[in-house]
């Protein structure tokens, strides 16, 4: 499950082999250098900060491993068998193309949202004297149970939390300028911080070579 952290450039079109557009997301990934080796995790940093910006005991740190300040510290799994020492830097090239890869990150917030739009409620009735069309409506019994249960969909915050997109195809892998094209869309707006992983669920097709 090893992976990278990466901030997200934007959305784009690249043509396919069969010349069909597909749209892509770009994302800075990596360099990432290891800060500590755990027996499951591997603590990765990323996104080079300044010194005055930085807190002095994280300051220490990262000069007692001779590593420059990075804004982002993440844990990630590690891949069994495979030894990682601090200061190695895991790069975009971790992944190729064809690859599956889950990412994570903070979705987009917006605010205050009503029911419907939160929770795709259908409404209540448009016509016959009806009033309820997008209200709430009842949200419990009066008898039993007597009570509204906890999680209850109701209007409220949306967004702002972290999603994971999976299952995402890797497109490109671009060593040189650090940068990933994966297909699809990822959580998050412009210049917000992902984390990218290996698929868990899916894995590249591998090419089977005619006898």
């Amino acid at each position: 499950m090893i992976g990278l952290i990466g901030k997200k450039i934007g959305m784009t079109q690249v043509f396919a082999q069969d010349n069909s557009l597909i749209g892509v997301t770009a994302i800075e990934a990596g360099p990432c250098p290891v800060l500590m080796v755990m027996d499951k995790n591997i603590q990765l940093g990323f996104d080079l900060a300044k010194e005055k910006s930085v807190k002095k005991p994280q300051l220490g740190f990262f000069k007692k491993l001779n590593v420059a300040p990075r804004k982002i510290i993440r844990d990630i799994s590690k891949e069994a068998n495979v030894e990682y020492k601090v200061g190695d830097e895991l790069k975009v090239d971790l992944f190729s193309e064809g690859d599956f890869v889950d990412v994570s990150g903070i979705s987009i917030g917006k605010g205050f949202q009503g029911g419907m739009k939160r929770w795709h409620w259908k409404g209540g009735p448009r016509t016959h004297g009806s009033t309820s069309h997008r209200r709430v409506g009842s949200i419990g019994s009066s008898t039993t149970p007597g009570r509204v249960f906890r999680g209850h969909h109701m209007p409220g915050h949306m967004g702002a939390t972290k999603a994971t997109i999976q299952n995402l195809k890797v497109i490109k892998v671009d060593l040189e300028n650090n940068l990933l094209l994966v297909e699809g869309g990822v959580p998050g707006y412009k210049n917000g911080y992902l984390v990218i992983t290996k698929a868990l669920k899916k894995k590249a097709k591998k090419a089977v070579a005619k006898k």
